[in-house]
């Protein structure tokens, strides 16, 4: 089975995740696709192949060279995202494409002039969706690469290699991706997530990452006597929202920019709850951020009355950067070597997002994050180049061979 072959049948399954649920994992149907997964480990001549009951994938390449070789990992997620549909996707194929609109289906048109992203791809064979669903190349990408690297270098046996691990995971999407892995168990002295985007993409800073949750409560009187009496937990919201500021959301920064993402309100006149995610590259200014808000809350409590207004602001995730600088950069020299190896430029980033190697990089195993090739994710004009995932696995062999003469 080739790549492409292996990453269409993984778009067949539905695995989208779900931020309401407190079940581990979020959704029962990602568990379908984890058995899946599991029985194609073993077929592929996997060792050590297990999936616990909250959906964790482990499996092991022996190592065929003997030494004091560091034993590494790669990891990817099998969930899609809670905020396109992942069920029934038709993955299409665009042959050596040639730089024009794709028609994705009768009315959707997927065009460089609105994402110019497709233009670095001309030449090249894409898949995409039918404009209906996500394509789930995030990260079902990364999986099809880390497996068939796998296969690869059992049928090269040339290619001298130390013990691999590697793990796929449930519900990185919601933010608990690594909530339950299995680090000590996983064994490994640094790994790498293949959940990155285009071609080259190297990524060790992230976001420090929150969610807030804020809670209004109203009072409801009769509207034709309501004076001095209601409060009107709908117009507070809106009220709360523009005390933010307006230029620091996604929709208006980039790069190293923080911002406030109001996700959804939910109210009517006794109550209003708005859901906002928090995010800042910089330590100190996310805890100002969390700050800012509590201070929103107090005023808008001064005004309203005590409780009026209330927050639950929890911290998701943290800057991988720093478990990376200084100590672990041969982490990123050994990734860096691979890729300058099988002709990829590598692009050196920060993500603005968040990754299941931020977590895991806390919990004490190293994890930087590699492209996988999707571009666009999230949504129905999603796609992933063949020849990117191509190289994509190409790294992966390559960063097992490098470490392989690690210590030697």
């Amino acid at each position: 089975m080739n790549i492409t072959e292996r990453f269409i049948n993984y778009t067949k399954f539905d695995t989208q995740s779900a931020e309401d649920s407190d079940s581990v994992p979020s959704t029962q149907k990602q568990l379908v696709f984890a058995e899946f997964l599991k029985k194609e480990l073993e077929r592929e001549g996997l060792d050590d192949v297990e999936l616990d009951e909250q959906g964790y994938i482990y499996a092991t390449l022996k190592a065929n060279v003997k030494g004091d070789i560091p034993t590494i990992g790669f990891i990817s997620h099998y969930d899609t995202s809670p905020d396109c549909s992942g069920a029934d996707v038709k993955a299409q194929i665009v042959s050596n494409y040639d730089g024009s609109d794709i028609l994705l289906s009768e009315g959707i048109i997927s065009s460089p002039s609105k994402f110019p992203e497709l233009l670095r791809h001309v030449g090249e064979d894409l898949i995409v969706t039918d404009g209906t669903t996500l394509l789930g190349a995030d990260d079902k990408a990364g999986i099809a690469e880390i497996i068939q690297a796998m296969v690869y270098l059992q049928e090269h046996r040339e290619i001298k290699h130390g013990k691999i691990r590697i793990a796929f995971n449930p519900d990185e999407e919601i933010g608990m991706g690594a909530h339950h892995f299995d680090v000590e168990k996983f064994g490994c002295q640094w790994a790498y997530t293949m959940d990155g985007g285009d071609l080259g993409e190297l990524e060790f800073e992230n976001f420090n990452a929150a969610s807030a949750k804020i809670t209004i409560k109203g009072v409801s009187v009769h509207p034709g006597y309501a004076k001095g009496k209601m409060i009107n937990a709908n117009a507070l919201a809106a009220e709360f929202a523009k005390m933010l500021p307006e230029d620091e959301t996604p929709e208006t920064t980039e790069a190293y920019q923080g911002f406030y993402h109001l996700l959804g309100i939910q109210s009517n006149i006794e109550q209003a709850k708005l859901t906002y995610i928090i995010r800042d590259h910089d330590r100190e200014h996310f805890e100002d951020r969390k700050r800012f808000i509590q201070r929103c809350v107090e005023q808008m409590n001064e005004r309203y009355g005590e409780d009026t207004v209330t927050a639950n602001i929890k911290d998701q995730y943290y800057n991988m950067k720093e478990k990376i600088e200084p100590e672990n950069m041969h982490v990123i020299d050994v990734v860096l070597k691979a890729m300058q190896e099988v002709g990829v430029s590598p692009k050196v980033k920060p993500i603005r997002g968040g990754t299941d190697g931020a977590q895991l990089s806390f919990k004490g195993l190293p994890c930087p994050n590699i492209f996988a090739g999707g571009v666009n994710f999230h949504g129905p004009y999603e796609f992933v180049s063949i020849q990117t995932m191509q190289k994509a696995m190409q790294v992966i062999v390559k960063i097992c061979e490098l470490t392989a003469g690690y210590n030697q």
